[in-house]
């Protein structure tokens, strides 16, 4: 099972192109975030003539989270237990909730697509609301990870934080910002220490995931790591390959985020992709 995720930066703009993508590179399973969206407005119809089908939590015009499979997806569940939320408290005084995490189960393997708070300054209140953001889904996992010891679980998607200095382009440039902060790398390292692993630098695979699209930082290449899938051993014991597919931030109208891809190795798979001509 190829298993991929994907910050897309508006679906509605990019659907052919992910689409294209999910079928050229055989992917089964893509976790999408920023689809900028709500339910009635997501282009299912492309992802279905394609064979995908498609669940989301989206409430907006920002953020969103999705999955496109052509697999069945078992026990959705959008957002997680205890989230904090964020903006205009409504007449009761609660935040709300965003549109930030889905969960999905395919073929056993439990599958998270995360949509991590940017954090915008570190003293904006934006910032606070990352970190605790990050520890309740960690203490979820935790949980999680607790009551189902041997199952294979991932988290995916723009966690929107920088481990290390060198997943950065400069890392003097980022001086006082966010995204490279100790208390935002402390709670990735949190994860870790829940017993996740980075499917793909646990292998040794290094390279950027992000550009943005001023001051030429693609075709400079400076860019940042903030793409990840973090699995649980269970689901590290699945995967035979994994790449970060940069080909993707090419041509025209791509995203600014490009896809990070594993492929795993289920009971009773075989080697049955179409050979494409």
């Amino acid at each position: 099972m190829r298993v991929a995720t994907w910050n897309v930066n508006s679906i509605r703009t990019r659907a052919a192109r992910v689409v294209d993508w999910l079928v050229r590179e055989d992917v089964d399973v893509l976790g999408m975030q920023e689809i900028k969206c709500k339910e009635s407005q997501f282009p299912f119809e492309v992802f279905e003539e394609a064979g995908y089908d498609v669940v989301l939590h989206g409430l907006n015009q920002w953020n969103g989270v999705a999955f496109a499979s052509r697999l069945p997806m078992d026990d959705v569940q959008r957002g997680f237990a205890n989230a904090p939320g964020f903006g205009k408290p409504d007449d009761t005084g609660a935040l709300p909730v965003e549109a930030r995490a889905i969960a999905a189960t395919v073929d056993g393997v439990r599958l998270w697509s995360l949509y991590v708070p940017n954090g915008r300054e570190l003293d904006n209140p934006h910032y606070a609301y990352k970190l605790e953001w990050l520890k309740t889904l960690n203490d979820e996992t935790t949980a999680w990870l607790a009551a189902h010891p041997d199952a294979p679980l991932a988290l995916m998607g723009d966690f929107n934080i920088a481990p290390f200095d060198h997943d950065v382009w400069d890392r003097s440039v980022f001086e006082g910002r966010t995204h490279v902060s100790e208390p935002e790398r402390d709670a990735f390292r949190a994860f870790e220490a829940s017993g996740l692993i980075d499917a793909l630098r646990s292998r040794g695979i290094e390279g950027y995931t992000y550009w943005d699209y001023q001051q030429l930082r693609f075709p400079r290449n400076e860019g940042m790591r903030i793409d990840f899938i973090l699995g649980s051993t269970a689901f590290d014991e699945l995967v035979t390959s994994a790449h970060i597919d940069r080909e993707e931030r090419k041509g025209d109208g791509p995203s600014d985020h490009v896809p990070v891809v594993v492929d795993l190795a289920l009971e009773g798979d075989d080697d049955d992709r179409p050979m494409i001509f």
